[in-house]
């Protein structure tokens, strides 16, 4: 019998398995859609934002082609080779001051999935990138969209390099699960632990009114490896800091010691933090 898909090493993502694994009565999650291709997942939720249907909704594309990082930087993948997915939430009783924890606490949720079923030692770069050794295999894009008469909505989006070759790799300090030897590549049964890990780390926060100081913020901190560098930041005005990454504040700000004292840098206000020796973080 034929193959009902073309390529036996990147099977397609089973919607189904995962609707029944993830939907239930008082879940986070309310549907699971899995489209064939997409210029950008998050458009599709920011687009279905005032849609009250939306909430809790999870969109994932076999094959993105236009997708974004912070900035408006490009994120690309062969088809089926990544899990390119984005979520739309609208937290409850939280302020959208806390928000910045938003792309901090999914990071959390995607470093420990992936520890946990990929196995593989994967760490956290601030503000919105998972890390395996010094390569990024993992990228976050949190964009906030007012929907009234509904409140606002975060869409969150992640992508996750799972299958990509070392040809396929857009820029050389990216890697994949493949090529970090991961145990597990199932694309299905990684969304699955990710969404688990999500939705307990969001409903942590949420029943804390946002509040990291309340475990996420230690746990945090412990799982990021840009803690203790030497850094370089550069600002949107031009200015740049050298100094050493100290800590996350209870704002998700970094905090980084110079020779003039220490600063605290908003995720809003950064181009880039690099390692002192020049490695983009």
């Amino acid at each position: 019998m034929a193959s009902p898909y073309d390529d036996l090493d990147r099977p397609p993502l089973q919607a189904a398995a995962l609707e029944r694994a993830l939907v239930r009565p008082g879940s986070t999650w309310t549907g699971v859609q899995v489209l064939a291709t997409t210029p950008s997942t998050n458009t599709v939720l920011r687009d279905r934002a005032a849609d009250p249907a939306s909430t809790g909704l999870v969109v994932m594309a076999e094959h993105q082609t236009a997708g974004r990082g912070r900035l408006g930087r490009s994120w690309v993948a062969p088809p089926r080779s990544a899990i390119t997915m984005s979520v739309l939430v609208r937290p409850a009783g939280v302020e959208v001051a806390c928000w910045p924890w938003i792309p901090l606490l999914t990071g959390l949720a995607l470093a420990a999935a992936l520890r946990r079923t990929a196995e593989v030692e994967a760490t956290l770069k601030w503000p919105n990138d998972v890390l395996i050794g010094d390569k990024k295999v993992a990228g976050i894009l949190v964009e906030r969209v007012e929907a009234q008469p509904l409140p606002p909505a975060a869409v969150i989006g992640m992508g996750i390099n799972v299958s990509l070759g070392a040809s396929d790799l857009p820029v050389p300090d990216a890697t994949s699960l493949l090529l970090a030897g991961a145990s597990m590549s199932d694309r299905t049964v990684l969304v699955r632990a990710v969404l688990r890990a999500l939705e307990r780390l969001l409903t942590r926060w949420e029943s804390g009114g946002g509040d990291a100081s309340q475990g996420l913020l230690d746990s945090y901190v412990a799982a990021c490896s840009t803690i203790g560098q030497q850094v370089q930041v550069e600002l949107p005005d031009g200015e740049r800091l050298l100094g050493e990454a100290t800590g996350i504040d209870a704002t998700g700000r970094l905090l980084v010691r110079t020779g003039l004292g220490q600063r605290a840098i908003s995720s809003a206000d950064l181009v880039h933090v690099r390692a002192a020796d020049g490695t983009i973080t």
